[in-house]
């Protein structure tokens, strides 16, 4: 499975660099360029892995790791050109999970992404059941009463985009930014079809859908039954 990583970083050449080596390793990559952004992107899109730099216009760097902490687990890499101790220290000390200090190779970045993301990726191996639909995330496999149920890529991360999250509402925007990518964050037909077929598939009354639910106005949730 992809991991998303969002990159928070107000120069452009360090994230134009992040993303083309994140791209090239498989990652897909999100960015922001102020503080404000990336907490609102964090929280909207809930990525796998935030790269953080701590001097930003808007707000220390610091700032963010605590705000976030507050309502989020995803891991944090602080990327800053801070080499001193004492700021190191304060970053762990408010949640975030590494600190490398610019300029950083690549392949020791890619290492410890691979080391942050690696318990976030054991949980994303599990199954999720809800009536007689079984969701293998790691596997990549859907299941409808033991018969396996065939899926589009584009299902697919839809689907596992929602079962990642059970019974909690992702949002048009979020799922559109996750699935489709930021340019499509407004394109909210995109996710009506896509949502219509993944219930003409799983759903025992697609017209009457207790498994995908809407929340009118907000989003979709993938919903737990016995």
């Amino acid at each position: 499975m992809t991991a998303h990583i969002l990159v928070v970083d107000d120069e452009p050449q360090i994230r134009r660099f992040l993303r083309i080596s994140l791209t090239a390793n498989g990652y897909r990559v999100l960015e922001a360029d102020t503080a404000a952004q990336g907490i609102a992107m964090a929280r909207e899109t809930r990525p796998d892995l935030l790269i953080l730099d701590l001097g930003l216009p808007d707000m220390d760097g610091q700032e963010v790791i605590t705000a976030l902490r507050q309502t989020m687990d995803l891991p944090i890499i602080v990327l800053s050109v801070r080499a001193q101790e004492t700021d190191k220290v304060e970053a762990l000390d408010r949640g975030a999970n590494d600190y490398l200090v610019k300029p950083f190779g690549v392949a020791e970045l890619m290492a410890r992404i691979r080391a942050s993301l690696r318990p976030r990726m054991d949980k994303d191996a599990a199954v999720v059941e809800s009536g007689a639909v079984r969701i293998d995330l790691g596997r990549r496999i859907v299941t409808r009463s033991g018969e396996e149920v065939r899926l589009s890529k584009r299902e697919w991360d839809l689907l596992a985009g929602l079962a990642r999250h059970p019974d909690h509402v992702r949002t048009h925007r979020a799922l559109l930014m996750e699935v489709w990518g930021p340019a499509h964050v407004e394109e909210t037909a995109y996710l009506r079809v896509y949502i219509n077929q993944l219930r003409q598939k799983l759903e025992e009354d697609p017209a009457h859908p207790d498994l995908i639910v809407t929340d009118p106005g907000v989003g979709y949730r993938l919903k737990r039954r016995d």
